[in-house]
């Protein structure tokens, strides 16, 4: 279970961090990824929040939250079809030329997504581990640093 926790901390991390250092897009293209991006660190945040204790468990905000990383990530492949060209864009050009292996890290998020449990407290927190380790997979690979 701790290994579980610095996985969920360390996607936290990683998605503050894209609320910090923001730029603000203006292209529609980078704009839906980010805003897609943006849908899963609130589902973190929600899910995080119930899974440490921070945050009351709500089942119908977990089911929601859920819903947003099960949903979005099967939509990973539709934004991020195209490159977009804009300087608040935090995709490296490895996506395009990776693109095998990228849809294969948003299938592991969808697969981990859609295993959570979001029926209760102990259910979260079994299943944030390999949500938040999906998340850094793919981040650590395809992101750039901000």
């Amino acid at each position: 279970m701790r290994i579980a926790t610095k996985v969920l901390a360390s996607a936290l991390v990683l998605f503050a961090g894209v609320a910090i250092a923001e730029v603000e897009a203006t292209d529609p293209v980078v704009i839906a990824q980010k805003d897609l991006m943006k849908s899963f660190g609130g589902a973190m945040k929600t899910l995080g929040g119930m899974a440490s204790g921070e945050v009351a468990f709500d089942a119908t905000a977990a089911e929601a939250a859920k819903a947003t990383l099960v949903t979005g990530s099967a939509d990973i492949h539709v934004k991020f079809e195209k490159a977009g060209n804009d300087p608040a864009s935090e995709a490296k050009p490895e996506i395009w030329t990776n693109w095998d292996d990228f849809v294969k890290k948003a299938d592991a998020l969808n697969a981990a997504a859609t295993a959570v449990d979001a029926t209760s407290v102990d259910g979260i927190k079994a299943g944030m581990g390999a949500v938040g380790g999906a998340c850094k997979d793919c981040h650590t690979t395809y992101r750039v640093a901000s």
